[in-house]
């Protein structure tokens, strides 16, 4: 077998074929896979059907914070029939990552109300019956953003609550009261 002539350079027609093949290869390529997963742009419809478009980041997702990050820890035992309100002081858009957990089944509420406006104007994000919740949480709006825990069974149950976020305090509303608790940075 003979090796191929590498001292003579290539064609101009052997040139042009190869551009126009690595050509028709590449703009499919472009217009099937690339686009649709690297900048979520979709022009033949083929992304959508593969799922190559759920791989774009289409924003950026570093969010930059001004304000050190707080780690919170806290537990509640409600009695039969009792209940604890427990908020934290969140900004727009302030990230929060949370989990409670009770060793029986509670109501809750998880909702907010705007700063400045009251009760009137709380929202609620989620409702149900459960013994544990996971997951984060970006503030819509200004204001207390928590968990409504009411035990309606016979027996005590207590819950707890994990977070981490950009938030600057909380406060507890129980028994007809309510008290704010300061969370220190978890480092200066």
């Amino acid at each position: 077998m003979s090796s191929p002539d590498t001292t003579q350079p290539p064609s101009p027609r052997s040139i042009l074929i190869a551009t126009g093949v690595a050509f028709g290869v590449g703009v499919p390529v472009l217009l099937i896979a690339i686009l649709p997963a690297e900048f979520g742009v979709d022009p033949l419809g083929v992304g959508r059907l593969t799922g190559l478009t759920a791989l774009s980041a289409e924003a950026n997702p570093f969010e930059e914070q001004v304000e050190i990050h707080r780690s919170d820890f806290v537990e509640f035992e409600l009695g039969p029939f009792q209940s604890v309100e427990y908020k934290y002081t969140l900004d727009l858009d302030a990230p929060m990552i949370f989990s409670w957990i009770a060793d029986g089944e509670l109501y809750f509420d998880m909702h907010a109300e705007p700063a400045g406006l009251g009760e009137e104007y709380a929202e609620s994000f989620e409702q149900g019956n459960a013994d544990r919740r996971m997951g984060s949480f970006h503030a819509p709006f200004t204001g207390i953003h928590g968990w409504f825990w009411e035990n309606r069974s016979s027996s005590t149950v207590t819950v707890r609550l994990y977070t981490a976020g950009f938030y600057v305090d909380s406060t507890v509303f129980r028994d007809g009261g309510d008290f704010s608790r300061v969370i220190d940075p978890v480092a200066e």
